[in-house]
């Protein structure tokens, strides 16, 4: 859907560009590689993190 709004759009300008597949791709991969790392950072994170402190606290 918004490769089909997005190619519309650009097609009214006068120097057009084509948006394939490849482009929204990349930004699904780029977009996951840092959901990924930013998970896996928090889980190392909590998983060292000493957990007789945060039940004192509670």
């Amino acid at each position: 859907m918004a490769g089909y709004l997005m190619t519309r759009w650009l097609g009214t300008f006068t120097y057009r560009i084509h948006l394939g597949a490849g482009i929204f791709l990349l930004a699904l991969g780029v977009s996951l590689v840092i959901a990924l790392l930013t998970v896996g950072y928090k889980s190392i994170q909590a998983a060292l993190r000493n957990p007789v402190k945060s039940l004192r606290s509670e």
